[in-house]
């Protein structure tokens, strides 16, 4: 199986900046998964913000596009998300998360989720 393990939350003045990492293990061969960050505040369900697909190619939630960036090094297995220009309503619990298919990153269901790490802008 897929494990997640995320790193590199913490508390943040609105404006400034944070990066979170993901390390992966567990999968066979990059080009058959795509890899995401997702988050989520009490009392919501959680939101999709980020995605890489199976060439490495981003996509973004318009609540984060401009502002966060979804990166990977392959030779360490770890995926990343860079945070700027935070904002309070950023604040969440984030979750990098693996969907077993290099097919519908944006749109299909993940199937491996990391414990989270929270994030709190102020």
């Amino acid at each position: 199986d897929v494990q997640l393990v995320e790193s590199g939350g913490g508390s943040v003045q609105a404006g400034g900046s944070l990066r979170l990492s993901c390390a992966a293990s567990g999968y066979v061969g990059r080009h058959n998964i795509c890899l995401g960050w997702f988050r989520q505040t009490p009392g919501k369900a959680r939101e999709w913000i980020a995605a890489l697909d199976s060439d490495g190619s981003p996509s973004y939630a318009d609540s984060v596009k401009g502002r966060f960036t979804i990166s990977q090094d392959n030779a360490k297995n770890t995926l990343y998300l860079e945070m700027n220009s935070l904002k309070p309503e950023d604040t969440a619990i984030y979750y990098c998360a693996a969907r077993g298919s290099r097919f519908q990153c944006v749109t299909g269901v993940y199937n491996y989720w990391g414990q989270g790490t929270q994030v709190t802008v102020s």
